[in-house]
């Protein structure tokens, strides 16, 4: 098993017979914690208008990808203490709406503390509330027969693109621009691996940690093949990527985990939670209730 401590420097180590936290050194870590969400929450802003149309509505940045509606790659993102009124969040569902995109929001909510009350108001559902998560000690071991690669040939990033397409249940073909992204990803900084079958390069699973922004990065579209799953292949790559992103000068490595099954694979790579990720999207239905 391999361990990274944080940009190479010796990790420090708990003494054993270390006294629990009191309620005074919880108090002291949340201006530490209030800073993590903050500089995550800067760096999703950041990163979401890549390659999208944005427009600017109310405290919103709204971004919208014009090949795909894929809910997860067209959503908006409040201002940090974000103060929305009702007719901002009427503009902002009509103006997904009008593009034929499903109105719906991912935000560190806690940046963003007034916001949900006036979502929830207007008839939008909470998705759900996913755990955040962080990275300084990488742990990761290749499992038996698998091995983790960085691509670099056409073959390879078309491997990590076949591994998503099926793992995410994606129904339409692999396109150029997905390609062209998890190129482009390579070679501006982020990071993209490979797990494939030792001996026959068939690949099973497959991720990254995008571009970073003042150091911050996302780690992020991990999945792996059905037929090989439940062999430790996604808590490998997310160490082995969290290793790399740290090992090339990222300063912070995070990751939204869909819930606590998934956070407990996160947590064998050394990941550990900071907080939570909100998803609420618009129901047509509830708002006229």
């Amino acid at each position: 098993m391999t361990v990274w401590p944080r940009s190479r420097r010796r990790a420090a180590k708990a003494v054993p017979h270390d006294p629990p936290p009191t309620t005074t050194t919880l108090t002291r870590s949340f201006p530490r914690i209030r800073a993590i969400l903050g500089r995550i929450q800067e760096a999703l802003r950041h990163h979401a208008p890549r390659g999208r149309e944005t427009e600017r509505i109310g405290p919103f940045l709204a971004t919208f990808t014009l090949d795909t509606s894929n809910p997860f790659l067209n959503y908006p993102i409040p201002d940090d203490g974000g103060i929305a009124s009702p007719a901002d969040v009427e503009s902002l569902v009509a103006a997904y709406q009008a593009r034929g995109r499903k109105p719906r929001l991912e935000y560190i909510p806690s940046v963003a503390p007034a916001v949900e009350a006036v979502l929830l108001a207007a008839g939008f559902e909470i998705e759900g509330r996913l755990p955040l998560m962080t990275c300084e000690t990488p742990v990761f071991d290749s499992p038996p027969g698998i091995e983790l690669v960085a691509p670099s040939t056409a073959e390879e990033f078309g491997g990590v693109a076949e591994v998503q397409w099926e793992a995410y249940e994606e129904r339409d073909p692999i396109t150029d621009s997905a390609l062209e992204g998890l190129r482009r990803t390579a070679h501006t900084g982020g990071v993209v691996v490979l797990a494939r079958d030792a001996e026959t390069g068939e690949p099973a699973g497959a991720g990254l940690c995008v571009a970073p922004s003042d150091g911050v990065t996302e780690l992020a579209a991990i999945g792996v093949r059905e037929r090989f799953r439940r062999r430790g292949i996604a808590a490998a790559m997310a160490g082995w990527l969290a290793a790399a992103a740290l090992d090339k000068g990222m300063s912070l490595v995070f990751l939204m985990a869909h819930g606590a099954d998934e956070a407990r694979i996160y947590a064998r790579a050394g990941f550990v939670e900071q907080g939570e990720v909100l998803h609420i999207s618009f129901s047509a239905e509830r708002s006229r209730s």
